[in-house]
């Protein structure tokens, strides 16, 4: 800061720079006016980014009372993929998908995965108006997004008619993962400034884990009793899934026989194989630290 700093106040501002000890500089007989250059446009402010900005309406019918309805749904060409969680959870630049990935009619209360909204048996479609459509409470979400706690209650309904239409484990596993990676992305959006943060932090992480852990009871289930490819996944991914779940609650043996047979698989591809070897430096070191 110059010695005449604030002079601008004043009006000398053009005096501010100026050096204490520079030598005078040499009179000129008439002192030549500089032009005025104009000064550059200001550059427009970046527009702001803004989560409705990644959503729209489409329109659904729903399979058990055939009514039409819309619901938020995430543009798929705008989501972009920054990485992955050991589990496999996505993880999104400026926008959560996974709080948009359950379809629920506000009428007769049928909600389901996206991947499983299509494909309800008349069995199913009879149980679930006997089971969710006599009791439901019409609602109706009016917000331009869906926010997470919001989310997890649509959720709740997938599950709840998963169990009641009596869905095969994968369905119902499925959901319990996708949810369990909805409440993770939640408490990583909790502000540490709330007066509650910490409450909610802890409650947010404990649903988190109740989630997975019956995502990961449901997906042994499957594996025994279904054939792949389970909710998308191919033998050796839904292995390497269960193998990450077992790890995060301590099951290191039930970890490490899926990883050594991921290891031994000739078919493994290499970014597989980098997932599996990870994995099994991580079992090594839990069973270190026991």
């Amino acid at each position: 800061m110059g010695l005449l700093s604030g002079l601008n106040g004043l009006g000398l501002g053009n005096l501010e720079d100026m050096d204490l000890y520079a030598p005078p500089a040499k009179e000129k007989e008439e002192e030549e006016i500089p032009e005025e250059v104009p000064e550059a446009p200001a550059k427009p402010a970046a527009p702001e980014i803004k989560e409705s900005d990644y959503v729209f309406e489409k329109s659904y019918t729903c399979p058990v009372c055939e009514k039409e309805f819309k619901a938020l749904t995430v543009k798929a060409s705008k989501a972009r993929l920054v990485g992955t969680d050991r589990d496999l959870r996505p993880r999104y630049e400026h926008i959560e998908p996974l709080k948009y990935d359950v379809v629920m009619c506000p009428i007769c209360g049928c909600a389901a995965i996206t991947r499983y909204w299509q494909g309800i048996t008349e069995t199913q479609r009879k149980k679930i108006k006997e089971g969710i459509s006599v009791n439901f409470v019409s609602k109706k979400y009016t917000g331009d997004t869906y926010s997470y706690d919001e989310a997890l209650e649509r959720y709740q309904m997938a599950l709840a008619n998963a169990m009641v239409k009596q869905a095969k484990p994968a369905e119902k596993a499925y959901i319990c993962l996708r949810a369990g990676w909805t409440l993770r992305s939640r408490a990583e959006n909790l502000d540490p400034a709330d007066a509650d943060y910490k409450e909610e932090y802890e409650r947010t992480k404990t649903m988190e884990r109740d989630f997975l852990e019956s995502a990961l009871e449901g997906f042994v289930s499957a594996r025994a009793t279904e054939t792949p490819p389970i909710c998308g996944m191919d033998e050796m991914t839904l292995d390497y899934l269960i193998a990450a779940l077992s790890v995060d609650f301590e099951k290191y043996d039930q970890a490490a026989k899926l990883v050594g047979s991921l290891l031994t698989n000739r078919n493994i591809s290499s970014r597989m194989k980098d997932k599996a070897l990870d994995l099994k430096d991580a079992i090594l070191k839990a069973k270190g630290r026991a």
